[in-house]
């Protein structure tokens, strides 16, 4: 019988095998290592550009900044040359209103009574003089109450004081002025 020796045949395979096996492996690595710096160059590629984009929409952000905060500076100013429109309508609309209230607290002063201050806060009048007697200040509120540029007269104060051989009254009055209508004014000076 003729014994045949297959064990360098086997072992000449195995070591085929393995390095088949191993070039197989360094190969695969070599592809994995090559995947693995392929996909983090793509990855740092797509991250500059989303860097990129991001910069570029911070430097329009910026500009667009600068023009919102122009346009709410000329918003400020149109504001504000609305409202000194607005002041300048109303002084013009109210200009001939002093000249009727000097004129209306001339008409309603009686005899025997003057004024040493009138001051004015908004609307309210405040008339400070002196009277001959109660019935001269009692006169001065009708007058003032059917007067069509003034209306609610309230009286403050009156002090009653000997001047020399006379007896004076310090009144303090107050009052609102009225813008009346056309109709009303003619009344009032026919009066």
């Amino acid at each position: 019988m003729i014994y045949i020796n297959l064990l360098p045949w086997r072992e000449r395979r195995r070591a085929e095998r393995r390095k088949k096996f191993y070039s197989m492996a360094a190969v695969a690595a070599l592809v994995g290592v090559g995947l693995v710096f392929a996909g983090y160059t793509y990855m740092n590629m797509l991250i500059e550009h989303q860097q990129s984009r991001n910069q570029t929409l911070q430097a329009e952000i910026r500009v667009l900044d600068r023009q919102i905060a122009r346009i709410q500076e000329l918003d400020r100013q149109r504001q504000a040359v609305i409202d000194r429109i607005e002041v300048i309508q109303t002084l013009q609309a109210s200009r001939p209103e002093a000249v009727h209230l000097f004129d209306q607290l001339v008409r309603t002063l009686p005899e025997g009574t003057y004024f040493r201050e009138l001051r004015q806060e908004g609307e309210r009048i405040r008339l400070v003089g002196r009277a001959e007697s109660n019935a001269r200040i009692s006169a001065l509120m009708r007058r003032v109450d059917s007067s069509p540029w003034l209306k609610d007269s309230t009286l403050q104060i009156i002090e009653t004081r000997q001047e020399g051989p006379l007896q004076v009254r310090d009144f303090r009055l107050e009052a609102t002025q009225t813008r009346p209508t056309a109709n009303e004014e003619t009344d009032g000076e026919a009066s």
